[in-house]
């Protein structure tokens, strides 16, 4: 079975199905090559998913999020098999 997530890619990883599905769409409009996956269990999720992205593309990505108040909870990056918080965010921005 491969890995839904490879080392080096990022997850934003949202405490409500509805902002993590409303970021989807905004960012497969813009063009972004991302996918929805389950968070995997390591990583503490409300509504049990996360949206998975390249390191090319965190900065077009988190811009986008923070311009369209879609932030999520937090992301992080799988690195020597763990996954690291990059960075928490005071998602009462909706």
């Amino acid at each position: 079975m491969q890995q839904l997530v490879q080392e080096g890619q990022y997850l934003a990883v949202f405490n409500s199905t509805h902002r993590v599905l409303q970021a989807e769409n905004l960012l497969k409009q813009a063009g972004c090559s991302i996918m929805l996956i389950p968070a995997p269990r390591a990583v503490q999720a409300d509504c049990g998913l996360a949206i998975r992205f390249d390191h090319e593309q965190r900065e077009q990505i988190m811009a986008l999020l923070t311009d369209n108040r879609l932030l999520p909870a937090f992301l992080c990056r799988l690195q020597q098999q763990q996954y690291l918080t990059i960075k928490e965010y005071d998602h009462e921005n909706h």
